[in-house]
C-alpha cells in the first residue's frame, strides 16, 4: 500500500513537523505532491503566526498556490487531519491522503473515506514519537490546538 514515493514524501512531512516543533509550535507537517514530486510543503504555524487556521495541511495548500485541479495530487500529513483540514481535502477533491500518525489524534478517516478519499495509514514511528513527545511536554498547547 505504501510506495517508495509515499515513504519519501511522508518523511518530508515529518521533517516539516520537526521544524515546527523546534520553533516552539505544534509538530504537524504536510506535503502536497503530484506524480511523486512535492508541489509544496508546510507545517502547523498557529503559534508562530498567531493564526488559528494555520494547520500543517492548510499551510502546504496555501504554499501550493492556485492549482487548476487537485484530482491528481496526494496529501501527506504527519498527523491525522482535523475536521477543518479534512473538509478542505474533500472540498478540493484531493483523492488520496497518507497519514503518518492516527494514534495520537484521529477520527476523521471515516469522514474522508465516506467522501471517496483513499486513506493510507502509515503508522510511522517517527511521526508517532514526535507527537507523543509534544503532547507530554506541551499539554496546554496541544489542548489549544485541538480546541479542547
Amino acid at each position: 500500500m505504501m510506495t517508495d514515493d509515499d515513504r519519501r514524501l511522508l518523511r518530508l512531512a515529518y521533517e516539516e513537523a520537526k521544524a515546527g516543533f523546534d520553533e516552539g509550535g505544534c509538530p504537524i507537517g504536510s506535503v502536497l505532491a503530484r506524480a511523486g514530486q512535492a508541489v509544496a510543503q508546510g507545517r502547523n504555524q498557529r503559534v508562530q503566526k498567531g493564526d488559528p487556521i494555520a494547520h500543517g495541511e492548510m499551510d502546504a495548500l496555501r504554499k501550493a498556490g492556485r492549482q487548476k485541479s487537485y484530482r491528481d495530487t496526494v496529501l501527506y500529513t504527519s498527523l491525522s487531519p482535523c475536521m477543518m483540514c479534512s473538509g478542505t481535502i474533500v472540498q478540493f477533491g484531493i483523492p488520496r491522503v497518507v497519514i503518518g500518525d492516527t494514534q495520537n489524534f484521529g477520527g476523521n478517516e471515516a469522514f474522508l473515506r465516506k467522501h471517496g478519499v483513499e486513506v493510507v495509514i502509515a503508522d510511522d514511528p517517527d511521526c508517532i514519537a514526535l507527537m507523543e513527545r509534544f503532547i507530554r511536554e506541551q499539554p496546554d498547547l496541544w489542548s489549544e490546538d485541538i480546541a479542547e
